[in-house]
């Protein structure tokens, strides 16, 4: 089974709340809501991957720096396998802006649940709202 790694951000705003990105029509799984990121490249690091793709995806600058590794998933989709680390951004510079056509949500950890996901991020949900 192929096996697929992706990088994904829980941005936190003032408030606490998280931002989810509902994906567009036309892609897989469109209009489940999941947290920022994407693949990682052949010789990207997570860090590096999800950098470049907050930059792309929501047209904000990170620092490597400040990306804190927060919990992983492994999750058995009927296609591939998806590893994905989860990092908490609370700073970065720019205001999120949807590029690729998402539509954008900030959410209390609590209500994470509310909004549907793909299986792999149910778990995410889990550890967010017990922080």
């Amino acid at each position: 089974m192929k096996i697929v790694f992706v990088s994904a951000a829980a941005l936190y705003n003032e408030h606490g709340e998280i931002l989810l990105a509902k994906r567009p029509e036309g892609k897989a799984m469109a209009g489940l809501w999941e947290f920022p990121g994407g693949k990682i490249e052949p010789g990207e690091t997570p860090e590096h991957a999800l950098v470049r793709e907050l930059q792309e995806e929501l047209a904000i600058m990170v620092s490597e720096s400040d990306l804190m590794p927060i919990t992983f998933v492994s999750h058995a989709y009927e296609s591939f396998h998806l590893f994905m680390p989860l990092y908490q951004v609370k700073k970065w510079m720019g205001a999120p802006r949807p590029t690729e056509g998402q539509e954008l949500a900030w959410v209390t950890p609590q209500n994470l649940h509310s909004y549907p996901a793909p299986d792999a991020d149910i778990p995410l949900f889990d550890v967010l709202a017990s922080r």
